[in-house]
């Protein structure tokens, strides 16, 4: 079984509305991002803050039991609920975002209790990864000191980065690209009517 989890719980602040019922392509932003995990995995969540929010969007919810810890909260929410060895993490604003290349990140993952990918820069990108539930303790002990960053637990698990070379043809620069500003979401749109 293969689970993924699609984080739907931010504010879209810098956004100025909600990025994730934005316009892409015939569906939303999030709904493309569904559509696009649902082809590939058994099954497939929304995490959000307010379960009624996307209710148009046909796919399973999870509400975080710690509110207001942003990715974090998203993680946790997941882990206590997936009956799978982990799930794939994958922020609901990547609108590039490969569900072969998670299932890639996956196979890569081996033994480690997290495997991630780096992007061109070699940045961590912590919300396109596979976490196991061997994690959960962890983020329990983060949650309640009030580490919400998902970087405090690579330190403490088994980790492992997958470069763009493992990943091969799967890996193409937008694969880690997020929408955050309104500028971000205008390029998305230009280069969309180029492809189209």
């Amino acid at each position: 079984m293969s689970t993924a989890v699609i984080l739907a719980g931010g504010e879209s602040r810098r956004m100025k509305r909600d990025k994730l019922a934005l316009p892409f392509g015939a569906a939303t932003i999030l709904a493309s991002a569904v559509e696009r995990f649902s082809s590939y995995f058994d099954k497939v969540y929304i995490s959000v803050a307010d379960p009624d929010k996307y209710s148009e969007i046909k796919a399973a919810r999870l509400t975080d039991i710690y509110k207001g810890c942003g990715p974090m909260g998203g993680l946790h929410a997941a882990l206590k609920s997936s009956e799978d060895e982990g799930v794939f993490l994958v922020a609901a604003d990547l609108p590039y975002s490969d569900p072969l290349a998670a299932k890639r990140i996956i196979e890569l993952a081996g033994e480690s209790d997290i495997c991630i990918m780096a992007d061109s820069e070699s940045r961590f990108e912590p919300l396109f990864g596979y976490y196991r539930k061997t994690v959960l303790p962890y983020v329990e002990m983060a949650l309640t000191s009030g580490n919400y960053k998902l970087a405090a637990l690579f330190d403490k698990i088994r980790l492992r980065v997958v470069t763009k070379e493992e990943l091969g043809g799967l890996f193409t620069e937008k694969l880690l690209l997020n929408i955050n500003y309104p500028e971000d979401y205008e390029r998305l749109l230009r280069e969309n009517e180029v492809l189209s």
